[in-house]
């Protein structure tokens, strides 16, 4: 269940929605997550062309850490397709998941995006 689809988004949409001021918006046909009007988190169905036959996040990243991913685990992380070009990082949510690493790569796009004052609000640093 948890690398079907549908319990799948369920899964990434509780990890994305329970960051401050984050919410979802459709768009292209998929859940996005933003933080104020910034995408952090894109999913990809399988069914649906982006997804390429995988269940996917999409996360905002560095191209340093999205290159560093993909090459230690080329079978879990890729370069998206529009956004992979700007250091973007998808992650297949099909098979086993670790649900820690989807919250931890959520957390860091998250950290890429909200506004340095949300941040300090959190008492977090900006991740780059």
């Amino acid at each position: 269940m948890a690398g079907s689809g549908s319990g799948a988004l369920d899964r990434a949409r509780a990890i994305c929605l329970a960051l401050l001021e984050a919410h979802e918006v459709e768009a292209w046909g998929e859940p996005t997550f933003r933080v104020r009007n910034k995408i952090f988190v894109m999913y990809a169905d399988a069914g649906n062309h982006h997804g390429a036959g995988h269940h996917a996040i999409w996360c905002k990243a560095t191209p340093t850490n999205q290159q560093l991913m993909i090459a230690a685990d080329p079978a879990r992380y890729f370069s998206p397709p529009y956004v992979g070009p700007k250091g973007w990082i998808g992650m297949r949510l099909d098979n086993r998941v670790s649900w820690r690493a989807v919250a931890d790569l959520v957390g860091d796009a998250y950290r890429l995006t909200a506004p340095k004052r949300l941040l300090a609000a959190l008492g977090e640093p900006r991740t780059a």
